[in-house]
């Protein structure tokens, strides 16, 4: 077992090596993410087509992002720089089938609607 060894490190060299590895800085970059990923889909209904002529877009992204890790997405895959990035977060809900007498439950989901400024747009077509 390597938790109650009695043996003892010899260099402290070693050691200094070992605790730089420890406490390391990540040397990845900001664009080293994978941004692609970030947002699921954009979220196209009759309401948000209608935001869109007020340069607000909505999208569905993963439960996990930010938004941050949204504006620089964006940024990435439609070459547009967001004014400002709103996170809405919708809790699933469950309700009784009208069809069955069963309990069913609906997803929760992550939507970000993204502000441009004036001048800017996004192709979702």
């Amino acid at each position: 077992m390597a938790l109650f060894s009695r043996k003892t490190e010899k260099k402290s060299e070693e050691k200094g090596a070992v605790k730089a590895v420890k406490q390391g800085v990540s040397k990845s970059l900001p664009t080293d993410r994978d941004l692609a990923g970030v947002i699921v889909k954009p979220h196209v209904t009759e309401k948000t087509v209608g935001m869109g002529d007020n340069n607000v877009y909505s999208f569905i992204v993963r439960t996990d992002a930010t938004k941050y890790l949204v504006r620089d997405a964006i940024k990435s895959l439609y070459n547009v720089t967001p004014v400002k990035v709103n996170i809405v977060n919708s809790s699933p809900r469950q309700y009784k089938s009208k069809t069955k007498a069963r309990r069913l439950t609906e997803k929760g989901v992550k939507k970000a609607y993204v502000y441009l400024k004036d001048g800017d747009s996004i192709s979702l077509v």
